[in-house]
């Protein structure tokens, strides 16, 4: 087995899965609000279980519930949140979305999305990778009408996409009657164009809170706002 990828409190074996452990991820599992009344988290397609894991060491909520359809990656997912100091709150479905929410009655008070979003098709070779990747797989839509049945009234959905996508997720939201409620917008360092959105929904309608974050200052040399965002959780932070 290879090693692991370690953060402060779990660690994360990713050598099966097709999407390995990246910044967005990191980014979506910190920069999530969560308050304390919620109970029940809902992760859409798991991957390694790197998002569930982080909300698990953030917060007290009794049940992390994580879904992936591939049958590898949620194989590893599984054995990841075994690992882990909070193995008795996670629990990973092996499913698609409209899988699930014929089986599944229940509503989150937090649904977090990490979603597959090249839209265009590239292909690197690696077929699963490439699925994982793809928004075909999980279109914005079909996530959008999902998170609307699975979301608790009072609940948060939080995800990160393209921010070239931003506008369109939004709209979608909208039609399903979710409200964005907070924007990070986030680039690599202060000369690079906005990559990636930030963007968490719920049903009720407020002022959206915009605002901007920079990962680095330079190569390897991360800026305050980043280190401040990720130190619980990265080793070397």
């Amino acid at each position: 087995m290879s090693k692991p990828f370690k953060f402060k409190q779990f660690a994360i074996h990713q050598d099966r899965c097709a999407m390995k452990i990246g910044t967005d991820g990191v980014l979506l599992g910190a920069w999530t609000s969560l308050k304390k009344s919620t109970e029940t988290i809902l992760d859409i397609g798991a991957g390694t279980g790197l998002i569930a894991l982080m909300l698990a060491q953030r917060s007290g909520a009794e049940t992390i519930d994580a879904m992936e359809i591939d049958e590898v990656a949620y194989e590893q997912c599984v054995g990841n949140f075994e690992a882990s100091p909070w193995g008795d709150r996670l629990f990973c479905y092996h499913a698609g979305l409209d899988e699930f929410i014929d089986e599944i009655e229940d509503q989150y008070d937090l649904i977090i999305a990490n979603p597959p979003f090249y839209a265009e098709e590239v292909p690197s070779g690696n077929s699963a990778r490439d699925i994982a990747r793809q928004n075909k797989s999980l279109p914005f839509e079909e996530l959008i009408d999902g998170v609307s049945k699975l979301l608790a009234p009072s609940g948060i959905f939080s995800t990160i996409i393209p921010y070239k996508e931003e506008e369109l997720l939004i709209e979608l939201a909208l039609k399903a009657r979710l409200f964005p409620q907070r924007i990070t917008r986030v680039k690599g360092n202060p000369s690079s164009e906005t990559k990636r959105s930030l963007l968490q929904f719920s049903f009720n309608k407020n002022e959206v809170l915009k605002d901007e974050l920079t990962i680095e200052i330079e190569r390897h040399l991360y800026t305050p706002a980043y280190i401040a965002l990720t130190k619980e959780f990265y080793l070397k932070m």
